[in-house]
């Protein structure tokens, strides 16, 4: 009897450090979005499709400057775009292909 409990109280652990491993495998902490400061400029705004040409620096270790058209969401945070803005943003990324911007900033010309 002492045996079969002893087995048990072994097998626990086991199982929890097994699960702890598929979770981790999952990708659980790899789907959290990354997040990128950015700054540029407004080269066109699209109020139909809520996108901006945004003519940008570096974004960290993500993209290199170039201009670019990019989704801004909120719908709050698009209204504030105008062309010829500067603006300091920040760019989500939630995949490879699938990207934002908000919390935009327009900087004093």
């Amino acid at each position: 009897m002492m045996w079969v409990m002893t087995r048990r109280f072994m097998l626990l652990p086991a199982l929890s450090m097994a699960l702890a491993i598929a979770l981790a495998g999952c990708g659980g902490a790899q789907n959290q979005p990354k997040r990128y400061a950015m700054q540029g400029e407004i080269k066109a705004v699209d109020p139909a499709a809520k996108t901006a040409t945004i003519d940008h620096d570096k974004i960290g270790d993500f993209m290199g400057a170039m201009a670019m058209e990019y989704s801004v969401k909120p719908d709050a945070e698009f209204q504030k775009l105008h062309v010829g803005d500067k603006i300091q943003a920040t760019m989500v990324v939630e995949s490879d292909v699938k990207y934002y911007v908000t919390d935009v900033k327009v900087t004093p010309k």
